[in-house]
């Protein structure tokens, strides 16, 4: 197998830029999937009688191996080609979500889904770990850019989409579509990218992988259930302790490795440390936004799925500017200055957006959301590069499996935590006052059961209680948002390195980043 590596002197790839229509591809699939079945739960809920518990892990299950499988994935395209396992790992989501269209009962999608999340898992890092033989400093920003809005534009598809093929097919339509862009993408892989690996790579520790697997797969389960069980309960509590020992074990057992799967001499690295915390806590933030912003637009101001994916877009076009912006203000200004900045016009969009009301209407939520795009794409985007621009090029898809880990969890406890303060608020101010007390519980699940319970009862009363008290718990939400941006934002201006460019040296110590995850 040749090692493709860029050395001083030699020309890099000219399929490059195909290539990187590959890597597109691919994270176009993926980024569907984090928010088209969103859309179709209601319809299969009804169809495949699933209760609240089972719906959530139709959604759930995705995730929960998805964050587990990341760290240990990119080492095994370290150790036996990177390209290779991205093949093999579009090659498992498109079985997945084959299997999840043919579905018939619950148990059957949850399982299609945990297959979903491990091909997924294998993609991910892998997408970034394969750039660094394709492009140098030079091009490695705009290449971000380009994948990053590519991941990003897949999360408002996703329920444009599934609103469409709802409205023309059935439930599994929304798993079928990932079978022609998996299978675009394996052949555009296939064709297109270099084969790349490091054969000194540390072998794949089977106990640190189980222990990986297994630690962070329950952090993640106990992130997901803290809000059903109570963040004090037992159960929750030993989820979380479990998880920290497992975890712990791993730390120890890594230590003690002479060539660890886990080097925690990355974490030692100033500028992947910093860049990498700036780049969960944005995905903590967008976690976040992406979370109240569905319910407030198809239950409160009553646009239908469709017209909900559409009027996400904006995020969109925020994230475009910025992202062709973001390689010039670096070179100009700096990476903790552009890395900052971004981070406080996030911080400014979450503060605008918490004063958003029943009554404010679509207008004033495009434009906050446009704002929030824009900072996301000045913060991520530099902040990914920086982190993998500090990468040693045998470490790139460990590293890149570390990093994109981290997010994952980030975007996890983002939801789960957000989501519980959203659930509380809105509780607590819903007016049930009336209601039976089974109408009442039924009521207080979310905003959209609210509206139905109003529909069932005549009581238009509850309907109108439902819109401010799920505000109120938005703006709760987005005040926590832009906390944890200003949070971010002083941690990167404290602690990153402020070179204005990343070392011209060897290009294969280059790796670029996605952003989008």
């Amino acid at each position: 197998m040749v090692t493709v590596t860029h050395l001083p002197g030699v020309q890099p790839d000219p399929r490059r830029w195909w290539a990187l229509a590959a890597l597109v591809a691919s994270m176009l699939t993926l980024g569907f999937d984090m928010t088209i079945l969103n859309v179709a739960l209601p319809t299969m809920a009804g169809q495949l009688g699933a209760d609240t518990g089972e719906q959530q892990w139709m959604a759930d299950a995705y995730v929960v191996v998805f964050a587990a499988l990341m760290l240990p994935a990119g080492l095994l395209g370290d150790r036996f080609g990177r390209r290779r396992m991205l093949v093999a790992g579009l090659a498992v989501f498109l079985a997945g979500s084959a299997a999840g269209a043919l579905a018939d009962d619950v148990s059957a999608v949850i399982a299609a889904r945990a297959v979903m999340g491990i091909g997924a898992a294998l993609v991910t890092p892998l997408s970034l770990s394969v750039l660094p033989s394709l492009f140098g400093p030079g091009e490695r920003t705009k290449a971000v850019g380009v994948i990053s809005a590519a991941s990003a534009l897949g999360m408002p598809l996703g329920p444009i989409i599934g609103g469409w093929l709802l409205d023309h097919f059935w439930w599994g339509s929304v798993f079928l579509v990932n079978v022609p862009m998996a299978a675009l993408g394996i052949a555009a892989c296939v064709l297109l990218l270099p084969e790349t690996r490091d054969p000194a790579s540390p072998t794949v520790d089977g106990v640190s992988t189980t222990l990986t697997a297994a630690g962070l797969g329950l952090l993640v389960y106990a992130i997901i259930e803290a809000p059903e069980h109570g963040w004090a309960a037992p159960p929750t509590l030993g989820m979380l302790g479990a998880a920290l020992v497992l975890l712990a074990l791993l730390v120890l057992r890594e230590r003690r490795a002479a060539r660890p799967m886990l080097d925690m001499v990355l974490l030692a690295r100033r500028g992947f440390l910093v860049n990498t915390l700036a780049a969960t806590l944005v995905m903590f933030v967008l976690s976040g936004l992406l979370f109240v912003l569905p319910p407030y637009l198809q239950a409160v101001l009553g646009h239908d799925a469709l017209g909900t994916g559409v009027r996400l877009l904006p995020l969109m076009g925020g994230l475009l500017v910025a992202a062709r912006a973001a390689q010039p203000a670096v070179a100009r200004f700096g990476a903790r200055q552009v890395v900052g900045a971004g981070l406080t016009v996030l911080a400014f969009a979450a503060l605008l957006g918490a004063r958003t009301t029943a009554e404010s209407g679509y207008g004033f939520t495009a434009l906050w959301l446009s704002v929030a795009g824009v900072g996301f794409g000045l913060a991520v985007v530099p902040a990914m590069d920086g982190a993998l621009a500090t990468l040693p090029a045998d470490r790139a898809g460990s590293g890149s499996g570390l990093l994109m880990t981290l997010r994952q969890v980030g975007g996890a406890i983002g939801i789960a935590l957000l989501g519980s303060l959203l659930s509380g608020a809105f509780r607590d101010r819903l007016d049930v006052a009336g209601l039976s007390p089974r109408a009442a519980d039924t009521a207080g699940e979310s905003v959209v059961a609210a509206h139905l319970v109003a529909e069932r009862a005549g009581a238009p009363g509850l309907a109108a209680s439902a819109d401010h008290a799920y505000a109120h718990g938005m703006t709760l939400v987005l005040l926590v948002c832009a906390l944890a941006s200003l949070v971010s934002a002083l941690l990167v201006v404290g602690f990153l390195p402020g070179a204005r460019s990343a070392p011209a040296a060897p290009d294969m110590a280059t790796p670029a980043a996605d952003a989008g995850q």
